[in-house]
């Protein structure tokens, strides 16, 4: 099995927003979203954000982020992005305390409409081991199967946090949109 066929860790949690699905943007969202806001989004993990873009023009989100006992700089970058659908790819630096590794991250942002006029929230994140981190687990004598339950209970306890501060925090900037657009 190719590295990157494989799982190290994957989850996926929603919440609802009380707004129909066409006032969302999570494209916007996302790439206008404040350090500040970023960080109330998952206390006390969430460190910094910020946005750019790589050296070829695409858009990019930077966010530094605790996950379990890892330090975590993300530097997701754009594969597809819309008002309802976003994907982004990382090949994140982990900071731990036997050093540094790398690890694939593929973030997606998913909105769809539910009944009511409300949408339903989707944060979904897989983690792929890369070619660094299993040298990184040989180097440590760390077994794989250790490192991916492990990878497995942190990062889905964190998003299990994050998603409904997310989905708040999409339905806010929903709503000043709808304010600044009604001025």
């Amino acid at each position: 099995m190719k590295v990157l066929d494989r799982i190290l860790s994957r989850s996926a949690y929603s919440a609802e927003i009380d707004l129909p699905l066409e006032q969302i943007d999570i494209e916007e969202w996302l790439f206008s979203l404040p350090e500040a806001e970023y960080l109330r989004c998952c206390p006390p993990d969430h460190i910094a954000a910020g946005v750019t873009t790589t050296d070829d023009g695409r858009r990019m989100s930077i966010n530094v982020e605790m996950i379990g006992t890892g330090l975590v700089v993300q530097h997701y970058v754009c594969e597809e992005a819309g008002p309802a659908y976003v994907r982004m790819n990382s090949i994140s630096d982990v900071f731990t305390a036997n050093g540094r590794t790398q690890v694939n991250v593929v973030w997606e942002l998913i909105a769809e409409a539910i009944e009511g006029g409300r949408t339903r929230y989707t944060n979904r994140v897989t983690a792929h081991p890369t070619d660094v981190f299993m040298d990184f687990l040989e180097a440590h004598q760390l077994s794989y199967e250790a490192a991916a339950a492990a990878r497995q209970d942190s990062g889905g306890d964190h998003n299990r946090r994050e998603t409904p501060l997310f989905a708040a925090s999409i339905a806010r900037r929903a709503k000043a949109r709808a304010v600044q657009s009604a001025a």
